[in-house]
């Protein structure tokens, strides 16, 4: 991997992949739903959907148009602590989408006809959120483990917010946040670095700059049971405690710890709920993860009569995990499949490209396959009860059940089976 810096900061990320057809270039911002205010709420989502609706130069339709016109991909999407716009092509139209990019960041009108029509889709996006219940429950369960800090609010936002975004809103936004020092190209596969960086010269080397870092403040935890009725067939699940954050020192561990418990078909949870029950389609445990903070959680859909019993042996199983940790023979598993996967998700310009950006986001620096392997190589059964033991912990866990419940309600008592 190579580095650059323009002088107004702007930094210019590479890997080069002379093996690969494809390149994949991706401009980063370093700004996302947990930068913005309670009233803000989804404006960095709505800018994402924005900046493809056309420039000084290009219509909407002609951005769509050349792009489909060489067989690329052009997207977006916007995380809670980055926003990042892309285009893959073949290597040897890298150039033409960079120029591309570079017009709908830089040079997009937010025309207010626009604005209008996009907002109606932004809305029907959350909309339909909200009617896919297992998503919709992550939502929910971050709005309230994290309730009263910006992680806590929907990427989305509500329609509420939405329905307040004007241009001057979306245009003061950017003014602020999208400044160099936030921003980084990133480009993985067929790809020349200095060449790529003399292009950014000319296309980002105007962009002000700023001197400023973001002043960020870890979320508090709330335990706390939600129970959420909603007329659905299914019980939507979500149980989880504190987790790590993205740069935490144990977090290979984390990683193992995630995989055996409910990373895959072999995994405890999905054996024990599913294969040898029968009481879920789907379970699986997951990690979310920011600069500071983050959780480990489990996921269940179930039948609304099987919630008992699905809830007791999930709670078993964290708190087997926490007293004992897992089995030498899981240990080698889980580290086999983490490595098994992680190569394998390597074969591709896109997520090179990825891989190369969120280590410049949250290590400022490039984080080698090698390490990575023997960070997980190194992993202990001790690592994995010092991280179960903190993240199941009775006084810390939190639950929200989405479904329709018949005024059933689930208490803290739940939390017994853990001590």
């Amino acid at each position: 991997m190579r580095k650059s810096v323009l002088p107004n900061g702007v930094r210019v990320l590479t890997e080069a992949m002379p093996q690969m057809v494809s390149a994949t270039i991706g401009i980063w911002v370093e700004n996302g739903s947990r930068y913005e205010t309670t009233r803000q709420n989804g404006v960095s989502h709505f800018i994402e959907h924005l900046l493809f609706k056309g420039t000084k130069k290009r219509t909407a339709a002609q951005i769509a148009e050349e792009m489909d016109s060489i067989g690329g991909v052009l997207n977006a999407f916007t995380g809670k602590e980055y926003t990042c716009y892309y285009a893959k092509v073949l290597g040897e139209h890298l150039m033409m989408a960079t120029d591309l990019l570079a017009d709908i960041f830089l040079e997009s009108v937010f025309d207010p006809a626009e604005i209008e029509r996009e907002r109606q889709v932004v809305i029907q996006e959350i909309s339909q959120a909200e009617d896919t219940p297992d998503d919709f429950i992550h939502d929910l369960f971050s709005l309230h483990f994290w309730q009263g800090h910006p992680l806590a609010l929907p990427i989305f936002g509500s329609a509420e917010t939405v329905n307040s975004f004007d241009r001057d809103a979306v245009v003061s936004f950017m003014s602020e946040r999208y400044k160099a020092g936030r921003i980084f190209i990133a480009a993985a596969g067929q790809v020349d670095h200095d060449e790529l960086v003399a292009a950014c010269k000319r296309y980002f080397g105007a962009i002000e700059a700023d001197g400023k870092g973001d002043a960020v403040v870890a979320p508090g935890v709330h335990p706390n049971i939600l129970n959420y009725e909603k007329p659905l067939e299914q019980a939507h699940l979500v149980i989880g405690g504190p987790g790590l954050s993205h740069a935490d020192r144990l977090r290979y561990a984390g990683y193992v710890l995630n995989t055996a418990l409910g990373g895959g078909m072999s995994s405890r949870l999905f054996q024990e709920v599913r294969e040898k029950r029968g009481r879920v389609y789907s379970i699986y445990s997951f990690m979310a993860s920011c600069r500071d903070c983050g959780y480990l959680a489990v996921y269940a859909g179930t039948n609304p009569e099987w919630v008992d019993e699905v809830l007791e042996v999930t709670l078993k199983e964290l708190r087997k995990v926490a007293r004992d940790g897992i089995s030498a023979v899981e240990l080698e598993r889980a580290k086999s499949q983490i490595k098994g996967n992680m190569l394998l998700g390597l074969e591709s310009s896109d997520s090179r490209m990825n891989r190369i950006a969120r280590n410049e986001i949250y290590f400022r620096r490039d984080v080698p396959i090698e390490e990575l392997a023997a960070g997980i190589e190194g992993v202990t059964n001790d690592q994995i009860v010092e991280v179960a033991s903190a993240c199941f912990r009775p006084d810390a866990m939190a639950m929200v059940m989405l479904g329709d419940l018949k005024g059933r309600k689930i208490g803290p008592d739940v939390w017994s089976v853990l001590a």
